[in-house]
Order: C-alpha cells, then structure tokens, then sequence
C-alpha cells in the first residue's frame, strides 16, 4: 500500500501524541483520532500491509497500532445504546460501533454481534451472530465470520476466508512493532480454532477445528519432514495450501516417559489438493 502524503502527515502527529502519553493534548488526540479512525474504516491504511520482500510477506505499520492505543488514551467512557435501556452498554466514546447501511455490500444477521468502527470490512462479507470485530481488523471481500468468532485488534484477514464459529483470530495491539495475525486468502478457519501471537497463515490453508497456534507452539511439517518453530526474530508462517490438524507428541523427560504424557502441538499433514477443495465447496451455497 502506497503511503500518501495525508497518510505521511496523519502517521507522524500519531507518533508524536503516542510519544506525549498522558501529556498529549486532550482535543487535538480526539480531533486526529476521528480522522485517523476514519481512514482504518474506509481501508485507506492498514496496521499491516502485503509485501512480498518480507520473510512472512507482510510488514507491520507501527503508527497505526500507535493510533489505535490513543484513541483509547483520549476517550471517555460513556453509555452506548442497549435493547435494556436501564443497563447500557459502557465504552469509550472514541470507539463507537461501525456504521452500515445496504450500499456496505455486508450483510450482519441479527443476533448481538458488534463490529467497533475502524474496522474495515469488504463488501459481500457475511457476519453471523453473535461474533465480533475489533478496531484495525481488516475483513476482505466474501469473508464469513460465524457464530461466537473473533477477529481481534489489528488482525488481517482476506478474501473469501471462512472464520468458522467460535474460532478467534487474535489480536496483536502491543508490542506496536509486532506482527499482527495475519490470514490470507482462502483459508478456512475451523470451529473453536485458536490463532495467536502474530501467525501468518498464507493463502489456502486449512486449519482443522480445534487447532491453536501461539508464540511458542511447534508446528510439525510431514510432508516436508521439518518443524516451524515460532522464536523471535523469526517468522512463524503456516505455508500455503496446509491442512494443519490438532496432533500430539510424548513428553520426552524422564517424569513424562514414565507417566505417558503427551502435549498438543498443531501437524501438517498433507498440502490442499482437490480432495481438500471438493470437501470445502459447501461455503458456496452459504453464499
């Protein structure tokens, strides 16, 4: 994504109310925060952006992550709208919910989900309740979110992504400079899947039900006979096209021999092949 000159001029006065903290002047953060919410919403600016010469393909807007934690530091909690007048929601009045209308291309099916504005969401998105999206999540064209999903602060996902229900994709907020969770293009997300701590899962993967990936979770790669192991400085990238399923392997300690014990830990077992595709066609018909 191509930095503007206004994206270049709102980028250092966020840097330098985040440098100011608590000392920051209260009105102008609130007045540059509106704008800067904006242009997250409208998906002019990204908290991170495709680019091809990174090890994981993506590279992190430090900024915009810096923006988003003062749009906390300048609201004031106040009451928000609920179907029970007499027990309001209560937020920060910086961070309002989304607004949409029929021209959105989004369809959100009743039910207590909440998309927080500055999110940014791609037209033919489908929102099934009650999940939720969270400030500088980025939802691409055709993305299903289902039933109890989250999409946390910062984290990207593409087009044509199925986030299947209860699976949370997290997000990364601080450390600024940190990757957030990244998911590709036509990945499918399975039901009550956990991805954490700056994963990119690159284009057409699977991830089966009940995986987690963390900041310190092994991935085993059969096909390929070597393991992604997460550490700093180096990229944790499910690579395109794995059906990574939830896997185990023995505890090899003495205490661990002798009481038989196993850890979870995620295993590639094989890479998308026409099988996989016929197996995932259903998520044309919810269309």
């Amino acid at each position: 994504m191509t930095v503007t000159a206004n994206a270049s001029s709102l980028a250092a006065t966020i840097a330098r109310l985040h440098a100011a903290g608590a000392d920051a002047d209260r009105d102008e953060a609130r007045t540059v925060f509106a704008a800067f919410r904006a242009e997250l919403s409208s998906g002019r600016i990204r908290a991170a952006v495709p680019t091809p010469a990174s090890p994981t393909g993506w590279t992190v807007n430090t900024w915009v992550k810096q923006g988003i934690l003062v749009g906390f530091r300048c609201g004031e909690v106040t009451p928000f709208a609920a179907p029970d007048p007499r027990v309001p929601f209560l937020d920060k009045d910086t961070l309002p919910l989304k607004p949409l209308d029929q021209s959105s291309g989004i369809r959100l099916v009743p039910g207590g989900s909440s998309i927080r504005d500055g999110a940014f969401l791609g037209a033919g998105v489908i929102c099934m309740p009650p999940m939720f999206i969270n400030i500088g999540a980025y939802v691409g064209e055709g993305s299903l979110i289902d039933s109890h999903a989250l999409v946390g602060s910062c984290a990207q996902v593409g087009q044509r992504v199925h986030v299947s229900a209860a699976a949370q994709i997290g997000g990364v907020l601080e450390p600024v400079g940190a990757l957030p969770v990244i998911i590709e293009d036509d990945v499918l997300v399975g039901g009550s899947t956990g991805i954490y701590e700056g994963w990119v899962v690159q284009a057409r993967a699977v991830i089966a039900a009940g995986t987690v990936l963390t900041g310190s979770t092994p991935v085993y790669d059969l096909p390929r006979g070597q393991v992604i192991t997460p550490r700093a400085g180096s990229p944790a990238v499910i690579p395109e096209g794995a059906v990574v399923v939830p896997g185990t392997r023995a505890v090899t300690t003495d205490a661990g021999r002798k009481w038989g014990l196993s850890l979870a830990t995620p295993v590639i077992v094989k890479y998308r092949d026409d099988k996989t595709d016929t197996s995932t066609e259903l998520e044309a018909w919810l269309r």
